[in-house]
């Protein structure tokens, strides 16, 4: 496909900046083409609750976003402020060893979880999972629909490179440079794997046309950083 070509552009490009690259900031070419900072490596600012719940499982440490493991009270998935429909994410993310998340996109506030109504795309520890998960349990999976065509996440505390390419009904997962799930909503054959699986009595999922990007808090131990987003017109 025509966004296919577009999404190796940006996915190869923000992979391949060196480590100790300034990190949570926007080049003149990607300001240029519409990018915009979702985490100013600062605080939380343009983030909330997911139903506006109080948490204290977030924190900013040395310019990441950390979901916190241990010594927490309250605590909930964050959401950005705004909604989006079709847009174009670009994420850093490194899990801890035997941690879980995702990333959750169209999430609408309409349920007890944010995954519940959106998509979610798939952040585990693929080899230090304490259970034994299914492929659609896997790094980069659309979670619980589609499964990765490849296991392309890299260990346990590693960073790793995902674009999300959400554009009408069309859906893209990259992960390290690699379109691992490819997908279209409301098909026949998407519509039979909800109505199936895991999502079949989530009367919401999968049906908003725009809504929330959520970071899924599953128990804590991921990182975050570099979150940009592109809206296609």
């Amino acid at each position: 496909m025509l966004f296919s070509a577009t999404i190796l552009s940006t996915a190869f490009l923000g992979s391949s900046l060196p480590e100790q690259e300034k990190t949570n900031v926007l080049t003149t070419q990607e300001q240029e083409a519409g990018w915009v900072l979702l985490f100013n490596g600062k605080n939380t600012d343009g983030w909330r609750g997911y139903n506006n719940k109080a948490f204290d499982s977030w924190t900013v440490i040395d310019g990441q976003l950390y979901c916190k493991a241990n010594d927490v009270k309250q605590r909930a998935d964050l959401i950005t402020v705004d909604e989006y429909d079709n847009f174009e994410l670009s994420i850093d993310w490194k899990v801890d060893k035997g941690a879980n998340s995702g990333i959750i996109y169209r999430s609408k506030e309409t349920s007890g979880h944010s995954h519940e109504t959106g998509p979610e795309y798939q952040l585990i520890d693929d080899e230090g999972y304490p259970q034994k998960l299914e492929a659609w349990q896997k790094s980069g999976s659309d979670y619980a629909m589609y499964p990765p065509n490849e296991i392309a996440a890299k260990p346990a505390g590693e960073y790793n490179h995902t674009v999300i390419l959400v554009n009408g009904a069309h859906v893209e997962h990259w992960l390290n440079g690699k379109k691992v799930v490819e997908y279209e909503f409301w098909t026949p054959a998407w519509q039979e794997l909800r109505e199936k699986g895991k999502w079949k009595n989530a009367k919401d999922y999968g049906l908003a046309k725009k809504g929330h990007i959520a970071l899924q808090d599953h128990g804590g131990g991921i990182w975050f950083k570099n979150i940009k987003l592109r809206k296609i017109n």
